[in-house]
């Protein structure tokens, strides 16, 4: 049986409002980004750059970093404790989710920290 030690919320309807309301963020960053594209046809370099120097779309690419990172979380999380069980892998199903659970948890700080840097470096 898997526990839910690892999981964001430890619970799973928590989880899964999570899950939605990132999705929604996520849906709203895609269509505000589109709707720049779309509305500059003589879009250049120094017009990205001045869009993402809005402290407005610098706090809202923050966030949807974060609400991206909680959603890879979760889905990884829910991967890993549907298909990684000992009823399909044996006695290894735990340290292999284990692992599994360490290496996508290291991945996804390295890309939190990395968006970070790139949005609010120098």
């Amino acid at each position: 049986m898997v526990t839910q030690v690892a999981s964001l919320s430890r619970s799973g309807v928590s989880d899964w409002v999570i899950q939605r309301v990132s999705s929604l963020l996520l849906a709203a960053y895609t269509l505000c980004l589109l709707g720049f594209v779309l509305s500059s046809p003589g879009l250049d370099y120094q017009a990205w750059a001045a869009f993402f120097d809005h402290t407005a779309m610098q706090i809202f690419s923050l966030l949807t970093l974060l609400a991206l990172c909680a959603h890879a979380w979760i889905g990884l999380w829910t991967v890993g404790t549907d298909y990684l069980r000992e009823a399909a892998l044996g006695r290894v199903a735990t340290g292999l989710r284990r692992l599994f659970q360490v290496g996508t948890a290291l991945v996804i700080l390295a890309y939190l920290l990395w968006g970070i840097r790139i949005l609010w470096g120098s």
